[in-house]
């Protein structure tokens, strides 16, 4: 499902070393492990996996932790990390080596991973669309998504210096022709994208694809690991 990652001083002696003085209250500090929220708790107890654990190299900036996403609502709140089922995880990292292969100034960009069905609902009952056109756009909790098993992920490409993301033609949950991958041959013709958001996006189905995963016609950022009933019979869906 949005991108961005984002005086001189005099030297010090080589025979000088300054001494670095650390209180017994900063060592203390320093010990503590980072704070987990009762949502990332959640995702870790159901076993899933952190894909920066697992692919240190990727970047991370989880749209529905902001308001920058179709919803206008942050429904993760404190969660900053992606998760996904180990295995799916796996294939990531597998798609980011055949990256490097091709371009190893780029890296992945990750928009969304699991996504609980919890979370799922609050998206349903908020979004302003009869109960009968609410598909269009946002999958039915009842049913469930590929997000809420752990085997979907959003994602693009960005260069791993700046942590600017690739040119896609359109940014991340936009709801239009100009991202579906089915239509780009007539939204190249119509001046809605251009051969190299064309490109761009043929690199991360590429690298994609290579890893076992499968996009959609309808938005260019989404792959899936397995199909439905596949998912359904491995895993469980994350409530």
């Amino acid at each position: 499902m949005g991108c961005g990652q984002s005086g001189p001083e005099k030297a010090a002696s080589p025979t000088a070393q300054p001494k670095v003085e650390v209180s017994a209250t900063m060592e203390r500090i320093s010990d503590t492990p980072p704070t987990v929220g009762e949502l990332e708790q959640r995702l870790i107890d159901a076993g899933l996996a952190n894909v920066q654990e697992v692919i240190p190299e990727a970047l991370v900036d989880l749209k529905y932790s902001t308001t920058d996403n179709f919803f206008g609502m942050d429904v993760y709140g404190d969660l900053q990390n992606a998760y996904l089922q180990p295995e799916v995880a796996e294939m990531l990292k597998k798609a980011y080596g055949l990256l490097q292969q091709r371009h190893p100034e780029l890296t992945l960009l990750i928009y969304d991973g699991v996504r609980p069905r919890s979370v799922q609902w609050i998206l349903w009952d908020n979004l302003d669309k009869p109960d009968s056109l609410k598909p269009l756009y946002v999958a039915d909790p009842r049913r469930g998504s590929l997000h809420n098993y752990g085997v979907a992920v959003d994602l693009t490409l960005a260069h791993k210096q700046s942590g600017e993301a690739l040119d896609m033609g359109t940014h991340y949950d936009f709801f239009g022709y100009p991202a579906y991958p089915d239509r780009e041959d007539q939204m190249l013709r119509e001046g809605k994208i251009t051969q190299t958001h064309i490109q761009n996006r043929e690199l991360l189905r590429g690298v994609m694809n290579g890893a076992g995963f499968k996009g959609i016609g309808s938005e260019w950022w989404h792959f899936d690991a397995f199909s439905r009933k596949v998912a359904a019979e491995k895993f469980e869906i994350v409530e």
